[in-house]
């Protein structure tokens, strides 16, 4: 049986090679008894894949079960998979076979293994390294030859990065990783799905077929489908339930089709009110916003210190506060990027001076400002600052006075920029 051939039984559509190379993949692999793992986007048509290999494999008069994990309640799946014994917990009125005793010499088919519980997935890679297994509430070992078939639409190396699935599991399920590739991936089949969907449900309904019109045919290409298969199948019968010109234009055909999934356009972050929902990207945002805005006022609070009199630092105190807090705030994310040089005071000598001369022109001034602004490292202005306080006044009280910062952190921050006399 060829490639074709299985198309033709289990109504495939498509002649994508990637397609055509999964096909391959499950009749090569049906024949033996290691475990498969079908990736791929929710509506795909993951659920076939184990057909396949269950009809051309050895068991085949056996039975095959299908078993959606993400549909059964935690506190239940163990016994669902594995049985249970009477009165092993409350309701348990008589024993009961799970799906592995049940299936013992046939196929199962695990649909959204990832939503697995953890304690579950203990017990079903127990099954698949020794084919032994215990009823809930029995200490019976239990024997089965089961082959197992899973598929899931999660990444799951990033489920195992974040602990939500078992990483030796994976590599028992995954002994033969088959993907099943979206639409979008598959463009040259996104017609043919389209008019094969369309006289269904025109033979269904009895109602004349409907006609693509050539615009109408490239933004059905086009189109992004996310929900795969499923949502092509939703907007053919809709078209064909609801248009009353035969031949659909461009225009209707978007009608049908969600604005919202079109775009690929970054969505920037959108204020709200405090306390309301937001996805991480817009707490990204939001971190970044307020991040830029402080650096905006640390400039300015920088800049007028550079004004002060005989080019000192001159710190008033409303901008004490805020010199002090936007040093504590910056001061995590700094570290990490703080070098341990020693940095000399008599640097800020020969600064002082010049900066005192440049900014009593104001014209002179406004190009310090757009200088300064270009090229503010939020570490060298906290030493320039601290230096030339330090030159000013020869004393660390009277230095941590008009800086607006406590004498214990004026000394914290000279040992940690390695400050010398």
């Amino acid at each position: 049986m060829n490639v074709q051939q299985i198309k033709q039984r289990f109504g495939i559509i498509g002649n994508s090679p990637v397609l055509d190379r999964a096909i391959d993949t499950a009749m090569q692999v049906a024949g033996t008894d290691i475990s498969v793992l079908i990736t791929g986007e929710s509506g795909v048509g993951k659920e076939v894949f184990p057909q396949i290999i269950h009809s051309l494999s050895a068991r085949k008069h056996k039975e095959i079960i299908a078993v959606n994990c993400g549909a059964i309640p935690e506190g239940t799946i163990d016994s669902e998979l594995f049985g249970h014994e009477k009165g092993s917990f409350t309701g348990a009125y008589e024993a009961r076979k799970g799906y592995f005793e049940v299936a013992d010499g046939g196929t199962i088919f695990l649909d959204e293994v990832a939503e697995l519980p953890l304690q579950t997935q203990v017990r079903l890679l127990r099954v698949l390294e020794t084919g032994e297994f215990l009823k809930v509430g029995s200490s019976k070992v239990q024997k089965t030859d089961v082959r197992i078939v899973a598929a899931t639409n999660v990444d799951i190396p990033q489920a195992i990065a974040h602990d939500k699935f078992r990483e030796d599991l994976y590599y028992r399920l995954n002994t033969v990783p088959i993907y099943i590739p979206p639409l979008r991936e598959r463009q040259e089949d996104i017609h043919l799905f389209f008019r094969k969907f369309a006289l269904d449900f025109a033979d269904k309904y009895k109602m004349p077929g409907i006609r693509l019109g050539e615009n109408a045919q490239e933004v059905l290409v086009q189109y992004h489908w996310p929900g795969n298969v499923r949502q092509i199948k939703n907007v053919a019968e809709q078209v064909s339930v609801i248009e009353e010109n035969r031949n659909v234009s461009k225009e209707s055909l978007l009608s049908y089709l969600p604005v919202s999934s079109t775009s690929s356009l970054p969505v920037l972050f959108k204020g709200g009110v405090e306390g309301e929902n937001l996805s991480e990207r817009d707490i990204l945002y939001k971190v970044l916003f307020d991040m830029k805005a402080d650096i905006s006022d640390l400039k300015k609070l920088v800049f007028g210190m550079l004004q002060g009199q005989e080019g000192g630092v001159t710190v008033q105190s409303d901008n004490s506060e805020l010199l002090n807090r936007l040093i504590q705030k910056f001061d995590a994310v700094e570290s990490s990027e703080r070098r341990n040089q020693p940095i000399e005071l008599s640097k800020f000598q020969d600064d002082r001076k010049a900066h005192s001369e440049s900014v009593t022109d104001p014209e002179v001034a406004i190009e310090v400002q757009e200088i300064e602004e270009e090229s503010l490292s939020l570490r060298d202005k906290e030493v320039e600052l601290i230096g030339k306080a330090l030159v000013k006044h020869k004393s660390n009280k009277n230095a941590a006075a008009e800086l607006g910062i406590s004498e214990r952190t004026l000394y914290r921050k000279i040992k940690e920029y390695n400050i010398k006399d």
